[in-house]
């Protein structure tokens, strides 16, 4: 595996995958959430591309929902996760320049500098890379994540993975594989 989020925070150089489904509750507001931040990917070969994202939240995700997730990701990983995700009506949208993507699971967690937010989405928002020579076969990278860390005082950051596959690991970890090697990082992340 090239990138990996796990629960029980081993990579440091990204924003925990405890973001990914947020272990601690809060209460859900039901009022809609526009998030918007500027994505750059910087690939091997040094050319940077930046560009508008928007991510647009009707309603979050309850912990039931969260719990569903979970145990799709430990029953059958990808498959098992997007098959699950496919059935649910979308509860938002990403938009990344202009390409739009359904969302159908996004959490969110209160902490001390504000708040934790991470979006699945059940089709690939992006493959990054995929018309380089020796680029990666598509084959099993059907999600897309987005995970923001929103500050209560500031512009906050994230990351973008825009074609994903997802696993367990022998500790129980969540493990997210990312279809690219060229991480997609969120700044100016502002909510309203």
């Amino acid at each position: 595996m090239r990138m990996r989020f796990r629960l029980d925070v081993r990579r440091h150089s990204r924003i925990t995958a405890a973001a990914l489904l947020c272990l601690t509750p809060i209460a859900r507001a039901q009022a809609a959430t526009e998030i918007t931040a500027t994505a750059t990917v910087k690939t091997s070969s040094g050319v940077e591309v930046t560009a508008p994202l928007s991510v647009f939240v009707d309603r979050f995700s309850t912990d039931s929902d969260r719990d569903e997730v979970l145990a799709a990701i430990k029953k059958g990983g990808t498959d098992a996760l997007r098959g699950l995700l496919i059935t649910r009506p979308p509860i938002g949208t990403v938009k990344l320049g202009n390409t739009i993507t359904s969302i159908k699971y996004v959490y969110e967690r209160v902490t001390p500098e504000g708040r934790l937010i991470t979006a699945v989405t059940s089709s690939v928002i992006a493959y990054v890379g995929a018309g380089a020579p020796g680029a990666r076969v598509k084959s099993g990278f059907y999600l897309g994540l987005v995970m923001l860390e929103l500050k209560t005082n500031g512009p906050g950051s994230g990351e973008l993975v825009p074609a994903a596959k997802v696993s367990v690991d022998a500790k129980g970890a969540i493990v997210t594989d990312d279809y690219s090697d060229d991480v997609v990082r969120l700044s100016n992340v502002n909510g309203k």
